[in-house]
């Protein structure tokens, strides 16, 4: 497979043309253009892959570098990225995620001349931010954000960790970084405790496996550069940064990668953002990215993602799923799926579904899921014959298996995500586990089904004329 931004393009073109949607006029996506007609989309229920042919940059003019948005609003799409054959079924795409991210594939050095993402670099003050065409994404934002992946490396074991941060633009040669307390978070303040500044590399657009790898829940300490190798199906290729030293590696194959320093000392408002919850984080005091280097192909593309709307929330909950998945596994070995749900802005919710053979396995599961994630709130465990991915299922076995005196637990004073719009001052919350598995051992209500030997016998076409995909309830 390719591991090309513009392969996994040119692959959507010819396959699923019909997930594309080229915009040939110029817009403006730090007056909310792009923006705007990405909800205009989404108010008509499509979400397609948008590419921007003629974006603004932050000087006015047209950018060189044209736009593209909205890639992971489909899971088909993800699912192509992985390159799973086009199906709408969404359970593949998390088993082979979960598949793929149990492995750890070495990275492959690449020297610089070698590297497509060090076809152009600039330095220094030869850096120029406003050539990019920057989203802003929404009303309240400040500025225009790159959102996409941040890199920093382990001062103590040399592994690198990524994760998406927001990044806010302040100059042509500084960004503001908000980082929430997580792995990237707990690896700056190593060097700060030491008075350093911490090197860091924004991974602006590369293929979706990529992007996708990087958002692993791998416990801290695991280098995510071998985790996205195995993600992408063949060893990551790395090449030594412009600017970081040759002791910070970055993506070879990747579009464009800004490079950069998180000062030790320097804090400044920052936001507020619109974030993945739909609801805008709070302006914080955050830590300042000074750029010393500018890297990207002759013919690059620029990357956003919609934060807020579908395009992240698929984007955060598949690589979530798929390691979720492999956790649960080790303890549960008859786990049949799980899926964070564009209901929980694909983190909050969960739901869960197990072959349960004892008592107490479903709420066993739940308790390690809520041990692995920060994120989830809420996780509904049902039985192997209802479909995760299936919300209409899921609340179904809720209304029919469940009584809440005694199938619902909650657990308060947890620590809560630090953007969840509903937590407390001291950043807790109360998590929820709704068990909608029947007892085993004990008689429960048969479900109704059509006798098996009926659906094999009726054929639906011999029996309706009309274009079945026409036919309605």
């Amino acid at each position: 497979m390719q591991t090309d931004f513009k392969s996994f393009l040119n692959l959507l073109e010819n396959e699923a043309p019909e997930e594309v949607v080229r915009v040939g006029k110029p817009v403006d996506p730090a007056n909310f253009d792009v923006t705007a007609i990405l909800q205009h989309l989404e108010n008509r229920g499509q979400y397609p892959l948008v590419v921007f042919e003629r974006p603004m940059n932050l000087k006015g003019e047209i950018s060189r570098f044209p736009l593209v948005t909205n890639v992971y609003a489909s899971r088909q799409r993800c699912a192509m990225a992985l390159g799973l054959p086009k199906n709408d079924w969404a359970l593949p795409v998390s088993l082979e995620y979960a598949r793929r991210e149990a492995g750890r594939l070495e990275p492959l050095l690449i020297p610089p001349a070698e590297a497509p993402v060090r076809q152009q670099t600039k330095t220094g003050d030869m850096v120029d931010l406003r050539e990019f065409p920057i989203v802003r994404h929404h009303q309240m934002d400040p500025a225009p954000y790159v959102d996409m992946t941040c890199v920093v490396r382990d001062p103590d074991t040399g592994v690198y960790n990524s994760a998406f941060q927001r990044t806010m633009y302040r100059n042509p040669r500084e960004l503001g970084l908000y980082m929430s307390p997580r792995h990237n978070w707990r690896i700056a303040r190593k060097f700060e405790t030491v008075e350093k500044d911490t090197p860091i590399a924004i991974v602006v657009s590369h293929h979706p496996a990529f992007h996708l790898g990087s958002l692993n829940v791998a416990p801290f300490g695991e280098d995510d550069y071998r985790i996205i190798g195995s993600v992408l199906g063949q060893p990551l290729r790395v090449t030594p940064s412009a600017s970081l030293g040759n002791d910070f590696l970055i993506p070879a194959d990747a579009e464009i990668v800004i490079e950069g320093r998180v000062l030790a000392k320097a804090r400044d408002a920052e936001g507020p953002f619109g974030e993945f919850t739909g609801y805008y984080g709070p302006q914080r005091l955050s830590r300042i990215i000074e750029v010393t280097a500018v890297n990207h192909r002759s013919d690059a593309v620029y990357q956003d993602v919609f934060v807020g709307h579908r395009d992240v929330w698929v984007l955060g909950a598949i690589p979530k799923e798929g390691s979720l998945f492999n956790r649960v596994k080790g303890i549960v070995p008859t786990v049949k799926g799980l899926h964070l749900p564009n209901s929980g802005c694909g983190r909050f919710n969960c739901y869960l579904s197990i072959d349960k053979r004892v008592s107490g396995e479903s709420k066993l599961a739940a308790l390690l899921l809520l041990g692995e994630c920060d994120f989830i709130k809420y996780i509904v465990v049902v039985d192997s014959d209802i479909d995760p991915f299936n919300e209409e299922q899921v609340l179904w076995a809720v209304a029919t298996r469940t009584q809440a005196d005694r199938d619902m637990d909650v657990i308060k004073n947890v620590k809560a995500s630090a953007l969840d719009p509903s937590q407390t001052e001291d950043v807790t919350t109360a998590k929820m586990i709704i068990d909608a598995t029947k007892p085993v051992g004990t008689p429960f209500e048969a479900r109704v089904e059509v006798p098996a030997e009926a659906l094999s016998r009726i054929r639906l076409e011999d029996y309706i004329t009309e274009r079945i995909e026409q036919v309605k309830g």
